[in-house]
């Protein structure tokens, strides 16, 4: 039996649904059972007129045991909760994966402004 997947921001990406059935082949082979999770896809971050959620909020649940995750798309939330059931038992202290961060707007304004003429 496969994951159960909710959402109330138009359902996953197609990529994230390609990928399923590797995620749930690490969970058995970890000794996970795919079919007692839920994963609920929701938005983050207030709905504006006319811009798109720029934030996830994914909830996990297993059994009573829940955890929510905010992440910009399913890929980046795929990677994480892969990486969390491939994980050795008993480290509980994983960290999401760290993307390097473009400079913001501002910070790109003032190097360009920097540079000599």
């Amino acid at each position: 039996m496969a994951i159960k997947l909710q959402s109330t921001v138009g359902g996953f990406s197609a990529e994230f649904m390609r990928k399923l059935p590797e995620l749930e082949n690490a969970m058995l082979a970890h000794g996970l059972e795919p079919s007692e999770f839920v994963i609920s896809k929701d938005r983050a971050s207030p709905e504006g007129p006319w811009i798109g959620p720029f934030f996830y909020q994914y909830t996990v649940f297993v059994g009573k045991v829940n955890f929510t995750v905010t992440e910009p798309n399913d890929l980046r939330f795929y990677e994480y909760l892969y990486d969390r059931c491939i994980a050795e038992p008993g480290n509980d202290d994983i960290q999401p994966p760290q993307h390097p961060r473009r400079p913001g707007l501002i910070g790109r304004i003032f190097r360009w402004m920097a540079q000599p003429i």
